[in-house]
């Protein structure tokens, strides 16, 4: 079953790391995924920019509108993500804890839901 870890920190958690700090923190995430990889875990991992470089879109009644970021006010921010394909929630989760951002922030683990064909 495939399952998103989801990696949010807080707002402005890499602004007192030092370069080798941060340096390290990617060295060890690139580390993480490549001993995925090679257990056959890993599907796609991805840390993403910060929000104020995102956009929202909606669509309603047939209007689209666009806001630039960033969009909240909220605490904590989503950083990044990794797809995973495990036997079930419980080595979701441990695979989820040995992700170096889970020090900084915190891991979502959420269960991929698989869209039924509406033609069966």
């Amino acid at each position: 079953m495939k399952y998103l870890c989801i990696v949010h920190c807080e707002a402005g958690a890499f602004a007192n790391q030092t370069e080798e700090e941060k340096r390290t923190l990617d060295r060890n995430s690139l580390a993480y995924d490549q001993d995925l990889i090679a257990r056959g875990i890993l599907l796609s991992a991805d840390a993403l920019q910060s929000p104020g470089s995102a956009a929202i879109v909606k669509v309603r009644n047939g209007q689209m509108s666009m806001t630039d970021g960033p969009f909240s006010e909220a605490k904590e921010q989503i950083a990044g993500f990794i797809l995973i394909e495990a036997r079930d929630m419980a080595q979701a989760i441990e695979v989820a804890a040995g992700i170096p951002m889970a020090r900084i922030g915190t891991i979502e683990v959420r269960p991929i839901y698989d869209i039924p064909d509406p033609d069966r």
